[in-house]
């Protein structure tokens, strides 16, 4: 039996197997209310066959927002919205369901990515955004508000309401977004956390942010539905965050029980240098699974093709795949892996008579 189609247990969620659906933004809101949009992206990526599927990263607050049509569950209208797709998903598919929570920090109030995704000015739509410290991620951005201890409280409260709403809606899994340059990412970084408190200077004041939201949407959110982390696992940038201090993060989640790391990079900086190509963030995940004992790690970045990503885990790099872009342009990528590895999935009984000739058996009937 491939690797890759094995089951594998989240703290108490159970998965049929190994592949991951990460977090895509769809920057297709409404004033933070899902919309039809959203139920049809969902709907048929549920269907694919995967083990897990996460939603995009959803905002905590309005102005945790990276743009004005993101996704948020900070208030009932959100909440509501988001219930009656969700419902509909889950009257037809059987797939596990889980949530990006975050707060994008000083990377937020920009413009969607197909209009260039630019930095708007409160006259264009945008607001006023804040950060560790007073430091833009780029010179054609607005200044952030340092935030002050009362606005770091509030933001942890709104972590801990959206969890709450989360599991209200029947998420089985909440994912806390410290990756990417947003706003815990920027707490963690010495390139954007200058701070002088208790939140700033060493490596324990720097991760004191993303372990108190852990400590507290676990706290929360039931034992019997999991809670992980992302990361970025360096910021690829000379003197930012880089693998030691995100191996030293991943063994203290551990020891809170964390359920799984999510493991990418990059994003906090204009400045960084990245090669990109197959398996390039791989080597991350897989260091930071030879550090912890026992938690789970999910490797990502420029994974393809279902013998890439059966290697990475029989090589005990990872314990599971995520995929994101290969997934928006192939829906259907675990069926396709499925019968390249000589394996079955999970498919609608709408679907089962197009099974191939060739792959008799693909689906579990």
């Amino acid at each position: 039996m491939s690797q890759l189609f094995t089951p594998l247990q989240l703290g108490n969620l159970s998965l049929s197997n190994r592949i991951i659906i990460a977090p895509m933004c769809q920057y297709s809101a409404e004033q933070g209310k899902a919309t039809p949009w959203h139920r049809i992206h969902l709907g048929h990526l549920s269907l694919s066959g995967a083990g897990l599927l996460i939603i995009e990263a959803t905002a905590v607050e309005p102005a945790g927002r990276i743009t004005p049509q993101d996704l948020g569950l900070w208030n009932d209208e959100t909440e509501q919205a988001l219930a009656q797709t969700i419902a509909d998903v889950k009257r037809y598919a059987t797939m596990p369901l889980g949530i990006q929570l975050g707060h994008a920090g000083r990377k937020a109030s920009t413009d969607v990515p197909w209009r260039g995704g630019g930095f708007l000015t409160p006259q264009q739509g945008g607001w006023q955004t804040s950060a560790p410290s007073a430091l833009p991620y780029s010179d054609k951005d607005g200044k952030p508000l340092a935030l002050s201890k009362a606005r770091i409280e509030e933001i942890k409260q709104a972590f801990i309401d959206s969890a709450i709403r989360a599991d209200r809606l029947g998420f089985e899994l909440v994912e806390i977004h410290a990756a990417h340059g947003y706003l815990l990412h920027q707490f963690l970084s010495p390139l954007s956390n200058q701070r002088d408190d208790e939140y700033g200077g060493s490596l324990e004041n720097r991760m004191r942010l993303v372990m108190e939201i852990y400590h507290e949407v676990r706290r929360v959110f039931p034992r019997d539905k999991a809670v992980g982390v992302r990361i970025s696992a360096s910021d690829w940038v000379e003197g930012g965050w880089d693998e030691a201090q995100s191996i030293a993060l991943s063994k203290a989640l551990e020891e809170a029980g964390c359920d799984y790391i999510h493991v990418s990079s990059g994003g906090l900086s204009p400045q960084q240098q990245i090669n990109v190509g197959p398996n390039y963030q791989v080597p991350f995940a897989a260091g930071i699974k030879e550090a912890v004992t026992a938690m789970p790690v999910i490797a990502v970045g420029l994974i393809t093709e279902p013998q890439q990503a059966e290697s990475i885990l029989t090589s005990g790099q990872a314990d599971a795949i995520a995929l994101a872009r290969a997934m928006l342009y192939d829906p259907r990528w675990p069926w396709h892996a499925a019968a390249a590895l000589g394996e079955k999935v999970q498919a609608p009984p709408q679907y089962w008579r197009c099974e191939p000739h060739e792959v008799k058996g693909l689906f579990n009937v």
